[in-house]
């Protein structure tokens, strides 16, 4: 019962930041989901409710890495991915929307990374 009153509070918070956290086709918002296994980003431009660029550790680029990666090591990876994407898409300014989770291990993994690979948070 523990992890779903933990998931609620996930919930909650995500709710409360995401008042403050606006994401526009000039500065998209870099949305994280973080399941058990796997690391899901995306690109969103909240003014027309599209995403722009997306990635996911379960795509063909990232799953070719032998099963012995770290889950961390995964999602710097998909951090380097998404911001390759988005530098050919043109963007380079993001706001960081870490989902309610803590910015630690694969979150924090995946927006260093990100910031390597040329975008501006």
């Amino acid at each position: 019962m523990a992890s779903k009153a933990s998931k609620i509070v996930r919930q909650e918070r995500h709710k409360r930041v995401r008042k403050k956290i606006v994401g526009l086709a000039s500065r998209p918002r870099l949305c994280v989901f973080r399941s058990l296994n796997h690391l899901y980003a995306q690109l969103i431009d909240d003014s027309t409710g599209k995403t722009l660029v997306s990635v996911s550790t379960l795509e063909a680029a990232l799953k070719s890495e032998p099963d012995r990666v770290s889950k961390t090591k995964k999602a710097e990876l998909a951090g380097a991915l998404i911001a390759q994407r988005a530098v050919e898409k043109g963007i380079k300014r993001v706001v960081f929307d870490r989902g309610g989770y803590q910015y630690h291990g694969r979150v924090k993994a995946l927006a260093e990374t990100a910031r390597k690979g040329g975008l501006e948070f």
